[in-house]
């Protein structure tokens, strides 16, 4: 079972084209992994467990005939439950969304199908994904599969947790201020936070539409670069009812467009100290691409403050204003991990604390800090950072609170959201207390292709360990 669960997704879809393996067996060594772990890691929400064996006998038969369904053809998925899937429950970890079901599946569900994928379930997240803690009060907590004792982080954490244990082979999460990359570096598993527009996040929860949309985006989160650029490749692209939607044309990275390029580590006061071990697992990542042929040197970017007051401004006071038509008349429904948000968004103030000039003043600063930080960039269209300042923390220790909570933490990712740059985490190693830890290649806008062959160049094989924590 742990051959069939662990393999990556390249090894998989070939072994059924060549019917070394079927998509029946496949999903059975899956369904039966989900049945062991998930009383220990509660990573699914709901499982769907007749609907994957339905989808392996079309993908099946598909292959009895000789027809190929597609690059993902018999690798079953998961998707975080905010996230639109036809018939399914997709709760977003609130008790006000329980009876909320999906009649039609978000666009990139459907070009998963289209690919040949079988989807298996759906995965826990915090209340409308406002935490970097996957618990609620609806399906509770999720368990980082390393040690159990420990955050499987958030909001996509149930996701990470359900693909570091092989659960899931891959599947698709969403970032607001480091929600693929952070459950990834937690749970020691790679995740594409792309740039706004390259896949659409037309059937998520919330909607992203409106004035600072590209705020949140949807990627792919698997155990290798290599998976999370396989299932890149198949939801990427435009679509219509996405305002943002990009019509970039996908490129491939060659090695002679790798070779010589310039490497930048950042360097900044503004984002807070990591540990050690982070620190360390930074330098291993620029030493590796440097023994490659990169261009490594240490790089300072100016601006990273600024655009950390922006990222709260917009994520914190104006998306709970937002939230209020919605929870108003319902607080004793939410989760105390929710009601913490609301509270330290909205301050001493409880109406909405901002003015319009305010509001406008902050759409136009943003974009000058982005232009500021892309000058910087210019020559130098890769940076190394931490994904945050420590490996995970045990359950209940994250928080809102000013000074050790999450706006301090969490900045390495954060700024990338509030300037719409693509941002790829990768598994580096392990710290001493035996938890995985991450580290961030950064990209400019619509280089997203240039940030995964860097990722990929990094580290090509998943950590071991997971499997043999949670067995």
């Amino acid at each position: 079972m742990d051959k069939i669960c662990f393999a990556g997704i390249a090894e998989i879809v070939e072994s059924v084209r060549s019917k070394k393996i079927s998509p029946v067996e496949i999903v059975a060594a899956h369904l039966e992994r989900i049945e062991k772990l998930q009383p220990k890691l509660n990573a699914f929400v709901h499982v769907d467990a007749e609907g994957a064996r339905r989808q392996a006998k079309v993908a099946e038969a598909a292959v009895m005939r000789g027809d190929v369904l597609g690059p993902l053809h018999g690798v079953p998925v998961s998707i975080k439950s905010c996230i639109d899937v036809a018939g399914w429950r997709c709760p977003a970890g609130s008790r006000l969304r329980t009876d909320y079901i999906a009649t039609g599946d978000a666009v990139l569900v459907a070009r998963l199908r289209a690919a040949g994928a079988i989807l298996i379930g759906n995965t826990n997240t915090p209340e409308f994904l406002m935490a970097y803690e996957t618990d609620n009060a609806v399906s509770g907590k999720t368990s980082n599969p390393w040690s159990l004792s420990y955050s499987s982080g958030g909001s996509s954490g149930g996701e990470a947790a359900a693909i570091a244990a092989g659960c899931s082979m891959g599947g698709i999460g969403s970032d607001g201020g480091g929600s693929v990359r952070v459950p990834a570096h937690f749970c020691g598993i790679s995740a594409l936070k792309p740039t706004p527009g390259r896949i659409p996040s037309t059937g998520h929860f919330p909607r992203g539409a409106g004035a600072f949309a590209w705020l949140g985006v949807l990627g792919p989160m698997a155990r290798t670069a290599a998976d999370v650029r396989a299932l890149f490749e198949v939801v990427k692209g435009p679509d219509a009812d996405d305002a943002l939607s990009s019509p970039i044309h996908s490129r491939k990275i060659s090695q002679k467009e790798l070779a010589g390029l310039r490497v930048g580590v950042l360097e900044t006061e503004a984002l807070g100290r990591a540990t050690a071990g982070t620190k360390a697992a930074v330098q291993h990542a620029g030493e590796l691409l440097a023994a490659q042929g990169f261009h490594v040197d240490a790089l300072r970017i100016d601006g990273l403050e600024r655009a950390i007051e922006l990222w709260w401004f917009f994520f914190g006071p104006l998306i709970a204003h937002l939230f209020g038509g919605m929870v108003t008349g319902h607080e004793e429904e939410l989760s105390p991990m929710f009601q913490e948000y609301l509270s330290a968004a909205r301050g001493q103030q409880q109406i909405f604390p901002t003015t319009l000039d305010e509001f406008m003043g902050a759409c136009v600063e943003r974009d000058d800090v982005r232009a500021k930080i892309l000058r910087q960039m210019r020559d130098v269209p890769i940076l190394l950072s931490p994904v945050c300042l420590a490996p995970a923390f045990r359950h209940g220790e994250g928080n809102w609170q000013p000074g050790t909570g999450y706006r301090d933490t969490m900045r390495h990712s954060q700024w990338l959201n509030l300037a719409g740059f693509p941002g790829a985490s990768v598994p580096t190693g392990v710290s001493a207390e035996g938890l995985p830890i991450g580290v961030q290649v950064i990209g400019r806008p619509h280089e997203d292709e240039l940030v995964l062959a860097v990722a990929l160049e990094i580290v090509r094989d998943p950590l071991k360990g997971p499997a043999s924590n949670v067995a």
